[in-house]
């Protein structure tokens, strides 16, 4: 199963944004799931400011790549605004205007998708 179909299929089973796209990479970085999941708790709900799901993305990125990461992390970012206009959880949620930008599945899909195709590139 592709990546991105598992990270959504992780939040189908009521998985956290952040935990759905961790848990899906884990192996890309050498993590268990158990400390995959334990990882992204704390990205999860936006308590960190942007998307769980972005944070979790870039944690797979700067674990793969560590200083190289940051071209990577610059262009994932790039990508996902320009298919959703923000990586903030609160604006994606609608939480300043009441309309929300992106649901958490799709920002989930979103942000795994873009992840897959980052780490397929050569760089």
């Amino acid at each position: 199963m592709p990546k991105t179909e598992k990270a959504i299929e992780n939040h189908k089973s009521f998985r956290s944004c952040s935990e759905s796209v961790l848990c899906a990479f884990r192996e890309e970085i050498g993590m268990s799931e158990g400390d995959a999941a334990a990882a992204a708790r704390p990205m999860a709900g936006g308590r960190m400011g942007k998307c769980g799901a972005v944070l979790a993305a870039e944690a797979v990125l700067k674990e793969k790549y560590g200083e190289a990461s940051k071209s990577r992390i610059e262009e994932f970012e790039r990508e996902f605004i320009s298919m959703n206009r923000s990586v903030m959880c609160r604006e994606l949620k609608g939480g300043l205007t009441g309309k929300p930008l992106r649901s958490c599945r799709g920002c989930v899909a979103d942000a795994a998708e873009l992840l897959e195709r980052s780490l397929s590139e050569e760089q």
